[in-house]
């Protein structure tokens, strides 16, 4: 049976639908007016082997902030959603990818406690129409709202668009093991008894 969580939200500010397959196969539909953000997306679904649909109508002529920042509210409750009850899961996962001459390491608890490490300095002020700042607030509300431990660490690198792109592909592999179902697993994968 597929884990699948789906959301609408709905402001004054954006209009987001976000869907996600944790048992997909990779496939991906991102339309949400930011074409840098778009393409990070297909690669979270791509390299996660999830299978994603998000849409965004949002107020870009102010900046790409609520966009940024509401779609990651949606996807981590997707994501959270399609989890369920979290039986059977593995719970973490950490994978490093490098990306030409940049390496970027990511670790996720999916742990109920959510928390965000960022240390990724893209030296720019924009990959082509995203502004930098804003992938921060993406992954920020993204764990919040996912319900996770979500640790970004660039250890090198000097290409805005290879350290960003490395940071999705790392955390698509680490959320895919943190997620995986491991039928030694019964219950919850914590001594608490709940996630």
């Amino acid at each position: 049976m597929k884990r699948i969580g789906d959301i609408r939200r709905t402001t004054a500010e954006t209009d987001v639908y976000a869907k996600w397959i944790i048992d997909g196969t990779g496939e991906a539909r991102a339309d949400t007016g930011i074409g840098f953000l778009d393409h990070m997306l297909v690669l979270l679904a791509k390299h996660g082997l999830f299978d994603i649909e998000v849409s965004c109508k949002g107020d870009l002529y102010v900046d790409g902030h609520h966009s940024a920042e509401d779609i990651g509210i949606c996807m981590g409750q997707a994501f959270a959603k399609a989890l369920g009850d979290k039986a059977g899961i593995k719970r973490y996962g950490t994978f490093y990818v490098p990306m030409d001459e940049a390496l970027v390491m990511v670790s996720v608890d999916i742990s109920g406690r959510p928390y965000l490490h960022y240390n990724m300095d893209l030296g720019v002020p924009m990959i082509g129409q995203m502004d930098a700042q804003l992938f921060e607030e993406f992954f920020r509300a993204f764990a919040f709202n996912a319900g996770i431990t979500l640790h970004i660490n660039c250890l090198y690198g000097s290409n805005a668009h290879h350290m960003a792109e490395a940071a999705f592909k790392a955390l698509a592999r680490a959320l895919s093991a943190a997620a995986e179902i491991d039928p030694r697993v019964k219950g919850v994968p914590s001594t608490k008894g709940v996630l």
